[in-house]
Parts: structure tokens; sequence; C-alpha cells
């Protein structure tokens, strides 16, 4: 896809925040063939682990598991603990190329989670650590189940949702993660895993 064509297709979207952000809904960028093959390679080929959070003063272990990749050795810290960065797969670059030219933004992370069913969850956060910047923009893209995805303003609780498609993309950028939260519902009705992708700029970091 052309930059111009990129452009065009990033502009006619429409916002799904009323204010204070925005928020694209790409809708599936892969067809159910090449998202099928993409779950199955990321479920097999990433070396997953658990996740851990600080909550409260005590270390929590999820379930959900995680991946922290990037351009380099970048240490990020969210919920109290700090990810090591490990090198880009051929996939993920493969993946970062084309949600680049579709968003007209360029990333230099990504970090992955794997939820296993539908029990598995994030709450109510927002991505604003200091080494994202502000305003920072983050492409999300899911593979397998669908799911919940909920916003919710941190001073009218005004909320939004959508439900995230097997091979498709979202797009948070402007003003979003200093005045909405955003989280993965749980259901208990979802029995398949779900592989998220977020992309991400970490424009301030420690390297090893």
């Amino acid at each position: 896809m052309s930059l111009t064509n990129s452009l065009f297709a990033y502009d006619t979207k429409p916002n799904l925040l009323s204010h204070n952000g925005e928020v694209y809904y790409y809708g599936c960028i892969l067809d159910m063939r090449t998202s099928d093959s993409y779950l199955e390679t990321l479920l097999t080929s990433i070396p997953w682990k658990n996740d851990e959070a600080i909550i409260y003063g005590k270390r929590i272990v999820t379930s959900r598991k995680m991946a922290w990749v990037g351009d380099t050795s970048y240490f990020y810290t969210y919920s109290g603990t700090t990810k090591k960065a490990t090198p880009w797969t051929p996939l993920l670059l493969k993946l970062k190329a084309q949600v680049e030219n579709l968003t007209n933004s360029s990333f230099n992370s990504c970090l992955l989670n794997l939820y296993h069913n539908g029990s598995e969850g994030m709450g109510w956060h927002s991505d604003d650590e200091k080494s994202l910047g502000n305003n920072t923009t983050i492409a999300s893209v899911s593979f397998g189940a669908h799911r919940k995805f909920a916003f919710k303003h941190k001073m009218t609780k005004e909320s939004r949702s959508i439900m995230l498609e097997h091979g498709s993309l979202l797009v948070m950028k402007g003003e979003t993660q200093s005045y909405w939260q955003h989280s993965l519902l749980k259901s208990l009705l979802v029995q398949e895993p779900r592989i998220n992708l977020t992309f991400r700029t970490i424009v301030q970091d420690s390297k090893c």
C-alpha cells in the first residue's frame, strides 16, 4: 500500500472517542487464512512468560503471559515491574512494517500478551509511562478469540467499547492515554486463546 493510500485509509476512519483522544479501528487487516497461520506461529515461537505486577505492594504472577521485543535492549517498566526487550522475530518485523505503512507511524518495540481464554483479561489502565512520551501512538493487532475492548474517560466516566476481531488493527493516539483508561473485559463464554500485539515507541529508556 502506498503512503498516499495509507493516509487516505486512515483519514476516513471515524474516531471512536467523543473527545480528549483518538482511537481508530481498521477492522481485519489480514485474511482469515493468514491470521490463522500467524496465530499458530506466535503461539509456538514466542518465548512466553507469565506476567508480573505489583498491586497494593504485593507481587502478583498472572495467568496471562507476555513477551517484550524491541530494536535494542529497551527496559520497560509498568505495574511496578521492569522488562528487558528481546530481538524481533521475522514475523513480528513483517507485521510491524505492515502496521507502520497502514498507520503512517513508526515503532521501535512491541508488547505481546497471550490470554488463554476469556477468564483472563486486563484491568482498567492507561499506557502513560514516561518512557512512551506524551501523546504516544500505540497500534494494537489481535489474533484469535474475539474479545470486547472498552474505554472509560478518567473524569467524566463516559465509556466506549468495541469487539476486536481475529486479524484486526486498532490504533490509539493523541491525548488518549492522558484522558482515557482501557480494559480487556473478561468473558466466561470465550474458550479460545487470544494474542494481542501492541506496537509502541520508547522515547526514554535505559539500555544495557
